[in-house]
């Protein structure tokens, strides 16, 4: 199996299987797609505009996209084991790609009371053309408190299939 990397980007030449890794933080200047979330499959109360980032090598980042997030969120403790309804678009260089799913919360408390700790597993239900289909993980940080010091934004690992016969641009 050969590999490519460009960043964070591997592509798997084991049949056609991509894996993208980006983070996200939470921007201002990135404002949440409010059409993202009216298409969502249950009422968000929660929506947040991120942009995506990938390793520059120098020890920086590059901004390589932008995403919306939408959740509900109806447990203003954050309870541990509580389980999210999560929906969100991506904005990558190769397109647009939707996951839908749950993220369990892992802690409220650590490494300080008010960090919200998070992790999930998506379905992608939206893939740009030459793609089929796939799964996103998210390992999170929310900071619903604006704690100094706390980023809101995930590390999310994309899993993906590309159709053989397209020329769809490598990720």
């Amino acid at each position: 199996m050969s590999q490519e990397q460009a960043g964070a980007t591997v592509r798997l030449r084991s049949g056609a299987e991509w894996v993208y890794a980006f983070r996200s933080q939470e921007d201002a200047a990135t404002p949440p797609d409010e059409a993202v979330c009216a298409a969502a499959p249950f009422a968000p109360t929660v929506k947040l505009g991120a942009g995506l980032y990938v390793p520059a090598g120098d020890g920086n980042y590059e901004r390589v996209g932008s995403a919306t997030a939408c959740f509900r969120l109806t447990d203003r403790a954050f309870t541990p084991g509580t389980q999210v309804p999560f929906y969100a678009r991506f904005l990558l260089p190769v397109g647009a790609f939707t996951a839908q799913g749950e993220c369990v919360l892992v802690s409220n408390d650590q490494p300080q009371a008010g960090v919200v700790l998070a992790g999930g597993a998506l379905k992608l239900v939206e893939v740009p053309p030459g793609f089929v289909g796939g799964v996103m993980t998210n390992l999170s940080v929310f900071n619903p408190l604006k704690l100094p010091g706390f980023a809101t934004g995930s590390y999310y690992t994309l899993y993906t299939f590309r159709k053989e016969d397209t020329g769809a641009a490598t990720p």
